[in-house]
């Protein structure tokens, strides 16, 4: 049995080894009295047995069964070449996790003992003691349990028995009244971890997020809402708290707020509770916004409250940090486009479209997803879409966006999938699960929409007929338009929400890659596209990760086949056949992956230009995908080992704050050429063009000044190529753009009049020179001529890269910084390091 260990797998630690001490943690600040709420965390060393087996091994929580599995050596990687397949019986089993636990005398004689789950994945019954004290049945939901009583003073034991998913599918699946809903809709847990177009059929179980017991007496916080309102030169906050004590009402009870910024207290205010709840006004003067990157600042400001009882002592603390902004959806109206505005300023959206970033989630750390959210902003990306068969992501993720100033289109977690709104009891746990999930994320400023789900409008039904995965229009509505709708509105009352994608004037195109249409079709389309993509292969190292030396024979080994999960199941040959179309065939395997990166970020560019060009018709630019969820094959611009594609590149360069574009119109010979401003205010420049021969000799060139105005994109200048043409062949010369501003090259681009394939390429005879730096290593690369989608890379190690995936002309050397992420000295850093452009991919005879 091969089992080759991801890298991933080390980022992520199951407490396998160590177990932490656990000890009963005030949550207050100085001066809390006796019967403050205190919390235990159930976390760490725990064991794990399939439930009827007694054979245990030890278990890490947060975790899942099949990380805990992996890390005691009884299954082989699943993410190694096909071992997913040896891996299916895990979905099918149940599983049993313990610990035992110590309670202090002194706990038991709090007024109130909870037991709170983060997060259970996903079908449980929790005993403490043999005693059962709770069950649950949705992985996205807080849940809470008095045990106050089924506790002793000593050792404890508590026990998770986790059913399995399919029994819990198939069992309602034959209770139903129809079967219309079938699979997954069932169960609320992560749509994907049952596989979908670019991953694994992965559904785990165990304990994902924390568990902790909690205790206290008269009360606690149980919710804090900030409402914002910005007039002129002041922010006015609008706080309520509302303060929980399970069955009773509150006593006598007042919350200090206090409002900072870096720091610094900026106001404060003292709010009385009546009945558990109250609010209070603070006014911030001279407030400083919130804005998307590119745009400006993203000041955040911590709002502190403490609940006090009638002597004045702190029994309970909660903390919000907010971005004060007003972020607003506007949807279509007459030849207006979907659009989101901030601060009254309507902003261009540039993004991508996020997933889960691993099959199993407590090997996600906030390192990994912060790491994520630095590379978006990198690229100059200011909207990141969290599609809606994933899971409601962690506080770190968001907390990135915050501080990055990357919008959140957020998906709540319903995806492709007729759902059974027709049964109460699960209309009711969708409620809940909203609620939670609402009530933790709602003051996260980067939040910009919430949506109620991926594609399902496109399962509606006329009226209120079901059919088969066909949801009725009425059910629909009653789902998304009626409760989900009801609870955001609600507990965020000042939130943008719509029910569905694309159901709300955005776009999801998919003619390119479904076939039969070329890139050019991009060209025909306008609004808001909030998905459209191609696959490509990751790049070697990558692929080396998941496969042995018999599986990269071709493309479209077994293996290989196995990493690609479009539902065509032809999705290796799609990009074959592509890259075929657009590119002269790869010399060797390696040539075919790194060339369908170029083909891919080739594509990817030919929309997003086009769309900034139409701005304002055109609004939003968010290409699927941008991450991956295991190494395979799909739509991403960053791998799953965090490995830029050359999309990501590219994306720097269209993504852009000032673009300068072309548009060739192949017929006439003629080149529009644009230039485009997300920035607030407006800029003098410079545009120079040259059209020059394959070996790199200027036929023609022009330079002229342009005003560039703010947040607009203008056709400046339309040239005429035909004689050219006539001449040389429309594969005869290249076009290049260089846009300066400042005195500095600010955006550049290159224009073809052919298909890359048909040009004669010379040997670009690219040299590189080494230069050893304090961060990293400088590499200048100079050309003997004109070389296309020239890149560097590392053979054996990881490196960040300040650019790739580039032209260059003859007599303009471009300078690289590569930073390697482990030392590297500079003898092996030289002998690792290849250079490489599109006429290396070509099989030279």
């Amino acid at each position: 049995m091969e089992n080759k260990i991801t890298k991933r797998q080390f980022l992520k630690t199951t407490m396998a080894a160590t177990a932490a001490v656990m000890t009963w943690e005030p949550l207050v600040f100085a001066g809390a009295t006796a019967g403050a709420l205190r919390r235990l965390n159930l976390g760490g060393l725990w064991r794990v047995s399939q439930k009827g087996k007694n054979d245990w091994i030890s278990a890490g929580v947060p975790g899942c069964v099949h990380t805990d599995l992996l890390a005691a050596g009884k299954i082989p990687d699943p993410f190694y070449r096909d071992n997913e397949k040896r891996v299916q019986w895990i979905t099918e089993a149940d599983w049993v996790y313990e610990r035992s636990f110590d309670v202090p005398d002194d706990v038991l004689k709090n007024d109130f003992i909870l037991l709170r789950c983060e997060g259970l994945d996903t079908v449980a019954t929790i005993e403490i003691n043999g005693t059962e004290v709770g069950r649950a049945n949705n992985m996205f939901r807080v849940w809470e349990f008095d045990v106050r009583n089924v506790l002793h003073a000593g050792n404890n034991t508590i026990r998770v028995t986790f059913g399995s998913p399919l029994t819990y599918i198939k069992q309602h699946e034959d209770s139903a009244p129809n079967h219309w809903v079938t699979g997954r809709a069932w169960v609320r847990k992560e749509p994907c971890s049952f596989d979908w177009d670019w991953g694994p059929d992965l559904a785990s179980c165990g304990i994902w997020r924390a568990i902790t017991l909690e205790t206290f007496n008269q009360a606690r916080i149980a919710n804090v809402l900030v409402v914002q309102n910005l007039a002129g030169n002041r922010a006015t906050l609008d706080v309520s708290i509302d303060a929980d004590a399970p069955g009773q009402t509150p006593g006598a009870l007042r919350a200090a707020v206090t409002v900072l910024l870096r720091g610094d207290i900026v106001a404060k205010t003292t709010v009385p509770l009546s009945n558990g709840s109250g609010s209070g006004q603070l006014e911030i003067r001279h407030p400083k916004l919130w804005w998307p990157a590119g745009m400006g600042d993203q000041p955040l400001y911590d709002v502190q409250v403490e609940l006090m009882d009638e002597a004045g002592a702190t029994i309970d603390n909660a903390a919000k940090r907010i971005g004060l902004r007003e972020l607003k959806m506007i949807l279509p109206e007459g030849s207006s486009p979907l659009q989101f505005e901030v601060n009254g300023v309507p902003f261009f959206c540039k993004g991508a479209n996020w997933i889960p970033c691993d099959s199993f989630t407590s090997r996600v750390t906030p390192e990994i997803l912060r790491g994520y959210v630095a590379d978006a902003a990198a690229v100059n990306v200011n909207m990141l879409r969290f599609w809606g068969g994933g899971y409601y992501e962690d506080d770190a993720l968001f907390d990135a966006c915050d501080e990055m100033g990357i919008c959140v289109w957020l998906d709540c977690k319903f995806a492709c999938a007729a759902y059974p709104a027709f049964d109460d009891r699960f209309m009711d746990n969708v409620r809940q699960e909203i609620s939670d999930n609402v009530r933790r994320l709602r003051h996260h400023p980067c939040i910009a929409v919430w949506c109620g789900n991926n594609e399902i409008s496109f399962l509606r039904t006329k009226g209120p007929v079901w059919g088969p995965n066909r949801m009725s229009d009425t059910a629909y509505d009653d789902m998304f338009k009626k409760l989900i709708a009801g609870q955001v509105q609600q507990l965020a009352p000042q939130a943008n929400y719509v029910s569905g994608s694309p159901d709300c004037g955005d776009t999801h195109y998919w003619e390119v890659w479904h076939g039969p249409k070329m890139f050019d079709a991009y060209r025909t389309v306008t609004g808001f596209m909030s998905e459209f993509g191609f696959q490509s292969f990751p790049q070697p190292k990558t692929v080396r990760a998941f496969t042995s030396e018999e599986d990269r024979a071709s493309v479209v080994t077994p293996v290989m086949n196995w990493h690609q999960r479009d539902g065509s199941g032809r999705g290796n040959e799609i990009i074959r056949d592509m890259t075929l179309r657009y590119f002269r065939p790869p010399k060797d395997f390696d040539t075919a992956l790194w060339l369908s990166q170029i083909l891919q970020g080739y594509g990817i560019k030919i929309g997003a230009e086009y769309w900034r060009q139409t701005m304002p018709v055109s609004m939003g630019c968010v290409f699927w995908q941008y991450n991956d969820i295991w190494p395979g094959m799909s739509w991403s611009s960053v791998d799953y080992f965090g490995r830029w594609k050359a999309l990501h590149y590219l994306a720097r360069k269209f993504y852009s704050p000032i673009l300068v574009s072309g548009r060739e119109n192949r017929e006439t010979g003629t080149l529009d050429l644009f230039v485009t401003s997300d920035l607030l205010e407006a800029k003098h420049g410079k545009l120079h063009w040259k059209a020059t021969d394959l070996t790199g000799e200027v036929l023609a060139r022009d330079s002229f000044h342009v005003e560039i105005p703010s947040r607009k994109s203008m056709n400046v200048k339309t040239l005429n190529f035909q004689d050219l043409i006539n001449k040389s062949g429309a594969n005869g010369f290249l076009t290049w753009l260089d846009l300066e501003v400042g005195g500095k090259i600010i955006s550049e681009n290159l224009v073809l009049f052919a298909l890359p394939k048909e040009y004669e390429l010379a040997n670009p005879a690219l040299d590189a020179r080494v230069d050893e730096t304090g961060d990293g290593y400088q590499v200048t690369i100079t050309a003997q001529n004109p070389a296309l989608w020239v890149w560097a890379d590392l053979e054996n190690a990881d490196a960040k890269y300040s650019e790739n995936f580039f032209h260059l002309g003859p007599s303009a050397p471009r300078k690289i910084l590569i930073q390697p992420k482990s030392p590297l000295a500079k003898d092996n850093f030289i002998n690792q390091l290849r250079v490489r452009s599109l006429f290396d991919t070509y099989a030279v005879t």
